[in-house]
């Protein structure tokens, strides 16, 4: 059995190694293998946890303990990480999958797919440089993804723009502020040798994103000189598109952004590229392997699908929504730092192990207490009067 792998990111090059090490013959096609993503690279500890090598390897990386959240009308707040994230350059942690994969058997072509044609049971595949026929292709071709046949049909209404500056720098801590009637975010990512500082979200245009992104640099005192501009395309479902999401058919199956498998309020997708790499190959390794790709459907459902789905219907409550007659958003902030309850269920959210299905049981579970708390730092903070600096 041949398998052709369409795209050499983190999803195409784990779904290709986790192949070549069970013996399948597996060939990556990708025009550019390893490349710099400067929106990209960061893992939570749910990734790594899963898949322990993420961590314990010699590429270069960040450990980031500390991350700064910041809203409108509320005083940010740092929130200390018990399980750190990892954050990678993009080049650097693609070119570490690319190297399991080649050390497992699998061949990198570096070769870009133009077309492919299904052939009674079998696949042929027209590149720039010749043509191959595979038995069954996995699709991890990105959000921009060329063959408008297979993944998801991505439409305007479930995308999110990322876009942001690759900046000389160091810092240790992550930078999140949430802005006033915005469906994102901004961000400050310490990386190796510089800083990702961007914006993402949906319902604005692209140039009124820069605008804001630009205006809170210049607040922040981040300098756009020798600054490198970007742009992204995000998956970003809305809940009517996750019915019917085409991530599978007949002799294939699509991973990570072609799958649209992106979460739809943080825009996190390389754990769900990983994970759903690593679905499609076991679907395809079971002995009930099926062509038309049903079981990879169900695998995905069972593990994380209904979780991004019900992501989707909370998002609008998220980032537009109101609590106590402030935006949710800004009382997440001002929660986090008045209540040691409140603080760990943003710790688990962080570290990725808070599933969205369960979190209104869990904050309804802990609001008496976390709301004791509030109200009792918010009257010791005005009983106890703040030192003045000498």
């Amino acid at each position: 059995m041949r398998v052709a792998v369409l795209g050499g990111g983190p999803s195409g090059a784990f779904a290709a190694e986790r192949l070549a090490s069970a013996g399948v013959d597996t060939v990556v096609f990708d025009e550019k293998l390893a490349w710099e993503k400067p929106c990209g690279g960061g893992l939570t500890y749910k990734a790594y946890a899963q898949y322990p090598f993420l961590a314990e390897n010699d590429t270069p990386k960040k450990i980031v303990r500390n991350t700064v959240l910041a809203a409108p009308k509320s005083k940010p707040v740092t929130l200390a990480l018990d399980q750190p994230l990892l954050i990678y350059s993009r080049y650097d942690l693609n070119g570490m999958l690319l190297g399991r994969a080649q050390r497992a058997g699998a061949q990198l072509e570096k070769d870009r797919v133009l077309n492919i044609e299904r052939r009674g049971d079998r696949w042929a595949l027209r590149t720039r440089t010749g043509t191959l026929d595979a038995d069954y292709c996995i699709l991890a071709t990105g959000a921009r993804n060329p063959l408008r046949d297979f993944g998801t049909a991505l439409t305007p209404a479930d995308a999110m723009t990322a876009l942001g500056y690759y900046i000389p720098g160091e810092r240790d801590r992550i930078d999140i502020q949430f802005l006033p009637g915005f469906a994102g975010y901004i961000w400050v990512f310490p990386r190796c040798g510089h800083l990702s500082v961007g914006i993402c979200g949906k319902g604005l245009p692209a140039s009124a994103m820069r605008v804001r992104l630009e205006r809170y640099m210049e607040e922040q005192g981040l300098s756009k000189a020798g600054a490198t501009f970007y742009s992204h395309l995000l998956p970003c479902l809305q809940t009517p598109a996750w019915k019917g999401n085409r991530v599978s058919g007949e002799g294939w199956a699509a991973v990570g952004d072609a799958a649209g498998l992106v979460d739809p309020i943080t825009g996190e997708g390389l754990y769900y590229a990983l994970r759903s790499a690593d679905l499609a190959t076991k679907a395809i390794l079971s002995e009930s392997f099926d062509l038309g790709g049903a079981a990879y459907r169900r695998l995905l459902r069972r593990d994380f699908t209904a979780e991004l789905e019900f992501g989707s219907r909370l998002a609008h409550r998220v980032f537009h929504g109101t609590f106590l007659r402030g935006a949710i958003t800004s009382r997440m902030v001002q929660f986090t730092r008045l209540s040691p309850k409140f603080r760990e269920v943003m710790q688990d959210l962080f570290a990725g192990t808070q599933p969205y299905m369960g979190l209104k049981r869990r904050l309804l579970r802990n609001i008496n207490w976390s709301m004791i708390e509030i109200v009792c730092n918010l009257g010791f903070g005005r009983l106890i009067p703040r030192r003045d600096n000498a």
